[in-house]
């Protein structure tokens, strides 16, 4: 069994098991706190704005469904036929179109990269929770995708946010409700050093036009009724050669 198979397995057997309803999933916050923030930060830098949108890794499609509110063609992208099986059901006036894609794997990147062209990116929380075999592939995946002319919108938790999840994951009473479940299918997010990032987009001809640092906003709450943010790094990034 391939290190993609094992991870894919295991992202079927979260999304089967989560609920239906929005913001029942530890990262799942809503679209205004998390895309609607990002898009401030991206739009600026889009030298394409017309290229098709891919919501790489869109889960249940919670944030695609907002960005097809803005922009004309919009594909979100998952290796989890449960996880687009949500998507759909949020979406019956089909606003977005679903693809099952597993970017780490070359000739699915090519392949959707030969039918849509050119796009531009938004790609949130994905390479941290990405097995360390697989994280140079899928942002190899990524550069596919961006071809000459898109960007990509990148958000990646930062190594201060390892610690914070970890001291969470050994809480008293047990994990938070809506992290149990990341931790029990064995996708727990990983650690990917900060340095390592732009390493991982230089090997795939990738270049950072724009950088900085915001929190992660989850569906999880502390006792005291603060919402858990957690540190994050975002990056735009195209083409080296563009």
């Amino acid at each position: 069994m391939s290190v993609t198979t094992r991870y894919r397995e295991a992202w079927e057997g979260f999304w089967r098991e989560a609920p239906a309803d929005r913001g029942g999933v530890f990262w799942d916050a809503e679209p205004a706190l998390t895309v609607g923030v990002h898009l401030g930060l991206f739009e600026p830098h889009l030298t394409a704005p017309g290229l098709p949108l891919v919501d790489l890794g869109c889960g249940n499609g919670t944030q695609t469904r907002f960005l097809a509110d803005r922009y004309p063609r919009v594909i979100g992208a998952d290796l989890s036929a449960a996880a687009l099986d949500h998507a759909r059901l949020a979406d019956p006036a089909g606003q977005a179109h679903y693809r099952m894609v597993d970017a780490a794997e070359r000739a699915e990147a090519e392949t959707l990269h030969a039918e849509i062209g050119d796009a531009n990116v938004y790609m949130r929380g994905v390479l941290h929770q990405c097995e360390p075999a697989d994280r140079q592939s899928l942002v190899d995946g990524l550069a596919t995708l961006v071809g000459d002319r898109g960007r990509a919108f990148l958000v990646e938790l930062t190594e201060a946010a390892g610690g914070m999840l970890r001291d969470l994951a050994r809480s008293p009473g047990g994990p938070p409700a809506k992290l149990a479940p990341v931790l029990r299918h064995g996708i727990a997010p990983g650690e990917v050093a900060d340095a390592a990032v732009p390493e991982y987009l230089r090997a795939a001809g990738l270049v950072v036009v724009a950088s900085g640092e915001l929190p992660l906003v989850t569906m999880e709450f502390r006792a005291d009724g603060s919402r858990i943010e957690l540190p994050s790094l975002w990056m735009v990034v195209g083409p080296g050669r563009g």
